[in-house]
């Protein structure tokens, strides 16, 4: 295909040029006035940009969650992706404690082999495990872990878990992901809370506090520091948890931030109404002043990537609650959490350009390359150059989509965004040089996603 007139914007800066990929599957080709070859598809992307394909880094496909599944699953959540502009996820493994980590890894691949688009896997651990397993970890190509600071019942890990961790990650390449809320703080919280019959929904938000994200990812900041390791903070929601990851590069801790859509576009007054229990996740929407330190923080600089920590239900199962309970769930605690957002990510962050709050080449980092750059993809992903992945978004500045339910392909039947309408949208989006969406459908195919294997972090001793 060759894709002529648009304007590109990738890591090389901005420019007007025409762009072409081979039957290989890489780009093959920039230049100006390029002349198509024999039976060479043309694309006019006059008055269009032309980006690399979205790399959304935190997303949760056929996750089970209690008695419960997310409703994507692999096959569902990547045709959506593949149609907001995404072309590869990388999704948690998610281990049960007592469960042999790389045995969930094979169950986890095995699950994605229906994907549309390329896939990468990061993996949790539960609880501690030897570093044998995180080195089996690096040589299949998984080079990032999760750890969590909150859910003490069966995610939680201890400080000494973490430094020893946080050792192994750093010996064998590995980028260690951290969910920063302090977990016992919260529980206690909680259990007040329910104690004073405070139930509704608002609860959530009440007993997990942004004080208590901050005080969380100070703490990891401060482990990683006494161990050399290099750590990236998921779904930061608040400008606490934001304070504490600038002070901790100023002082030279090798740690990178993550925020989602979410904490830029709603914030607790959703967990009020008649739908509230549609809007619960972890860290909790927050009140709206954060969501003005997040957007500075993505256009300084200080929060590096955009992912959506996609993790949907249907709202039949959001008022079972996790013990999928016939007469729906008992109170806040109960209610699973999570938001769609696979398909919308792209979108959401440009509403950010539209607005003057980030530029358009910050929009292109944020969803393509930093990811790229942070999970070992680099530069086969998230650039535009001769030779990389033909992952490939014409994106229409002008197009607009509803983010309605029924107008968008994620498996829910409500959406976050129900009302706004994008002004911004992919007319075509092509992986490793397939056209895998146009004009906002579907037209790939499934299975046609790789798994991706990524490379480690230089090694420290």
């Amino acid at each position: 295909m060759l894709i002529r007139g648009g304007t590109l914007i990738d890591a090389a800066g901005e420019r007007v040029a025409d762009l072409r990929t081979g039957d290989d599957s890489l780009v093959t080709g920039i230049g100006v006035d390029l002349e198509p070859g024999p039976a060479e598809v043309v694309h006019d992307a006059r008055g269009k940009l032309v980006i690399p394909g979205g790399i959304d880094a935190h997303t949760h496909m056929q996750l089970p969650v209690g008695e419960l599944r997310v409703s994507d699953d692999f096959a569902s959540g990547t045709r959506a992706a593949a149609i907001g502009g995404t072309t590869t996820i990388i999704d948690y493994v998610t281990p049960e404690r007592g469960e042999d980590p790389m045995a969930a890894v094979a169950k986890w691949r095995s699950w994605a082999e229906p994907s549309a688009i390329d896939w990468g896997l990061h993996l949790t651990y539960t609880e501690a495990v030897p570093e044998s397993t995180v080195a089996a970890g690096v040589e299949a190509g998984i080079t990032s872990f999760k750890l969590y600071l909150a859910y003490p019942d069966r995610l939680q890990v201890d400080d000494g878990t973490i430094v020893n961790l946080m050792r192994s990650a750093r010996r064998h390449g590995s980028l260690v992901t951290l969910h920063c809320e302090n977990g016992d703080a919260i529980e206690e919280l909680r259990r007040e809370a329910l104690a004073g019959g405070h139930k509704a929904v608002i609860e959530h938000s009440r007993t997990r506090p942004a004080v208590l994200e901050g005080e969380a990812t100070e703490r990891a900041t401060v482990l990683a520091e006494l161990t050399g390791a290099s750590i990236y903070v998921v779904h930061v929601s608040s400008a606490n948890s934001l304070a504490a990851v600038r002070a901790a590069r100023e002082r030279g801790v090798d740690v990178q931030a993550e925020t989602c859509p979410q904490y830029l576009h709603l914030d607790a007054s959703r967990l009020t109404g008649t739908d509230a229990g549609n809007f619960v996740c972890a860290p909790p929407l927050r009140d709206p002043w954060h969501a003005e330190e997040l957007w500075e923080g993505l256009a300084r600089g200080w929060i590096q990537t955009v992912a959506t920590d996609h993790c949907p239900f249907w709202r039949a199962d959001r008022r079972a609650g996790v013990f999928g309970r016939r007469e729906g769930a008992q109170d806040f605690t109960e209610i699973p959490g999570g938001l769609a957002g696979v398909e919308t990510r792209l979108a959401l962050v440009w509403a950010g350009v539209c607005s003057g709050r980030i530029t358009a080449g910050d929009w292109v980092r944020l969803c393509a390359e930093a990811p790229a750059r942070t999970f070992g993809l680099w530069p086969t992903k998230g650039s535009l150059a001769v030779g990389c992945d033909a992952d490939v978004v014409v994106w229409d500045p002008e197009r607009r989509q509803s983010l309605d339910a029924p107008d968008l392909d994620m498996a829910t039947d409500h959406s976050p965004y129900a009302g706004m309408v994008s002004k911004g949208w992919p007319e075509l989006v092509l992986s490793r040089g397939h056209v895998v969406a146009r004009d906002g459908l579907f037209v790939g195919q499934q299975g046609w996603g790789r798994y991706v294997a990524r490379a480690p972090l230089p090694p420290s001793l």
